[in-house]
């Protein structure tokens, strides 16, 4: 049976790993800088993130269970009107913090990473207006190698 994309990574550790080169690599972004550094940001973002990104790959429930849902990191996300160059900077990054953390280097896995950022950055940026069109209860995603799948 095939691993999934959190066993392939390396689990926790490798999510770490990667939220953590993905934030070094977007407050260095002279874009991105300003959203990353915030004041207000929550003090376990990188940890959440790591969290959120490992739950999505198939990893336990944490993110769910200890930050919140879907729905909450949509509202998180919404209201902020066209940013589609942020996304695509904060793309970029991610495929780069990748490398940066030491990911298995296997085609098949990088390219479902980045299939999987490109879904969740129009993810995220699908409500530049605001909160109003997104369902309460959206559930988690799921992204294996064969791309999305909902959790429930």
């Amino acid at each position: 049976m095939r691993p999934t994309l959190f066993e392939f990574a390396g689990g926790e550790p490798a999510f770490l790993a990667l939220a953590e080169a993905h934030h070094r690599r977007c407050l260095a972004d002279p874009e991105l800088n300003h959203p990353f550094s915030h004041p207000d940001q929550h003090p376990q973002h990188v940890e959440r993130l790591a969290a959120y990104w490992a739950e999505v790959m198939g990893g336990p429930p944490r993110f769910s269970e200890e930050c919140g849902d879907h729905t909450s990191v949509l509202r998180m996300h919404c209201g902020n009107g066209d940013i589609s160059d942020l996304g695509r900077r904060f793309l970029e990054c991610f495929v780069r913090a990748a490398d940066d953390a030491g990911l298995p280097g296997d085609p098949e896995f990088r390219a479902a990473l980045r299939a999987y950022m490109v879904w969740a950055v129009d993810d995220m940026l699908s409500h530049p207006d605001g909160d109003a069109a997104i369902k309460t209860d959206a559930p988690m995603p799921g992204w294996t190698w064969d791309g999305l799948v909902i959790q429930r």
